[in-house]
């Protein structure tokens, strides 16, 4: 759990800002949560950014194939968290989480069943964390809430 206790942090912070602004603006929870996760996940991968993509190349399918996009990903994800909290184009943003989130998920299960010993990528290189069913979590909630905000808005 020790491993583990960083990653609580990010999202117990993410959750809590979102309730302040939420209470602040009375709505938006689940897109200020998203905003907030987005954003710190990606300032953990953009203080690294070339041991990030290392790292991300190893079980992305997406990242695998494309040196490029390893390196863009830490900003499609602050561009992805930045456009919930300002709830700018609210449905283009979960349609690109359901296409980002969706191909990490496959990545992440494959890498898994292929029984795949690596760190995930997900934390930068500040946070030793490993490629686990945490990780398969985060990726399916993203997707989960990406879903309910398409739907209850």
């Amino acid at each position: 759990m020790k491993k583990y206790w960083p990653l609580a942090c990010l999202i117990l912070v993410a959750a809590i800002a979102a309730c302040a602004l939420a209470f602040g603006a009375g709505k938006g929870w689940m897109s200020y949560f998203m905003g907030f996760f987005l954003c710190q996940f990606a300032l953990l991968k953009l203080f690294n950014p070339v041991q990030f993509a290392d790292g991300f190349q190893m079980y992305d399918l997406i990242a695998g194939k494309s040196r490029a996009y390893a390196f863009a990903y830490p900003l499609i994800e602050l561009i992805l968290g930045l456009t919930y909290l300002a709830t700018f184009w609210p449905m283009a943003a979960c349609i690109a989480t359901l296409l980002v989130f969706g191909a990490g998920t496959a990545g992440v299960i494959h890498a898994l069943i292929k029984g795949l010993d690596v760190r995930c990528a997900c934390m930068g290189t500040i946070l030793d964390v490993p490629l686990s069913t945490v990780t398969l979590t985060e990726d399916i909630g993203m997707i989960a809430m990406a879903i309910l905000l398409m739907i209850y808005g």
